[in-house]
């Protein structure tokens, strides 16, 4: 739905689960009778401070997807390796196989860092140690401790990890993390993995670290402006493997029927005057 249709019963909406639209101090004065917003897993689009002003709850869906997110980073990561988008449309377009020329890998031995260690980064590190990977993880919240993972500060885990994944939420403090400075402290050879939001990476910064081999590639699931532009120059790099934001997309309306139980089971909550499930605010 665009932003200009919100206009015609935004303020007798007593519920609003946004989809690419800004919730700010502006839409919530035409909200009159708003009194719940429900996203997805990110929640960087919802004015947070603005709703709990308003006594509006907001919560997120985090968890419900992640072991499909965290399927999707260990395919794009063994993609990679093997080389498997390159070697396939080898064979469709019927190019001789004695000639072809590229590299493979394996992930045993391989050291993975997940920043962020919450549904996803943890379930990621259960599907490497299968792999009998080495995982690094970094999270802001020190008290998780975990007996399989080793848990470093963030700069130990750029430093040292063959393969970095994103897990993290986008907010003021992770926009732009991954930029010039960042990719300059990775392995030169080091994969980075982005399933998360576009933003939190520099995109100008990325590729041109990918075009002059300051890391050896990328998999991205998500971009800075989606769809991801015609003319992006990641669409033209050998060393990038695209997905066009699916990764949370396990068995297509499957994954829709629990998100949206989900919602339904929040909003009957909110009926019920009773705090929502992963509620980012609190109202008095």
């Amino acid at each position: 739905m665009e932003p200009e249709q919100i206009e015609s019963f935004i303020s007798e909406a007593n519920v609003l689960i946004p989809e690419h639209i800004e919730v700010n101090e502006v839409l919530l004065n035409k909200a009159k009778n708003l009194k719940f917003v429900q996203t997805g897993a990110g929640f960087d689009n919802v004015d947070i401070e603005a709703c709990t002003m308003k006594n509006i709850w907001v919560s997120n869906a985090a968890g419900v997807n992640a072991n499909a997110v965290a399927e999707h980073i260990m395919a794009l990561i063994l993609g990679y390796y093997k080389n498997i988008s390159f070697l396939d449309q080898s064979m469709k377009n019927r190019e001789d196989e004695t000639k072809l020329e590229y590299v493979g890998g394996e992930l045993l031995g391989k050291t993975i860092g997940t920043i962020g260690f919450g549904a996803i980064g943890s379930r990621v590190a259960e599907l490497a140690k299968a792999f009998k990977m080495k995982v690094l993880a970094y999270d802001t919240n020190k008290n998780i401790q975990s007996n399989d993972v080793e848990m470093v500060d963030l700069d130990t885990l750029v430093k040292n990890a063959d393969v970095i994944t994103i897990n993290i939420f986008l907010n003021e403090s992770t926009r732009n993390l991954v930029n010039k400075e960042f990719l300059s402290k990775m392995k030169r050879n080091a994969l980075l993995v982005n399933t998360a939001r576009g933003p939190i990476v520099c995109e100008d910064d990325l590729i041109e670290a990918l075009k002059n081999n300051v890391i050896g590639g990328a998999c991205l699931d998500v971009f800075t402006v989606e769809p991801l532009q015609l003319d992006s120059e990641l669409r033209t790099l050998k060393n990038v493997v695209l997905t066009p934001h699916t990764a949370g997309m396990p068995d297509g309306t499957k994954f829709h029927e629990v998100r949206y139980r989900f919602f339904v089971q929040n909003i009957l909550r909110i009926q019920r005057n009773e705090t929502p499930q992963n509620n980012l605010n609190q109202i008095k």
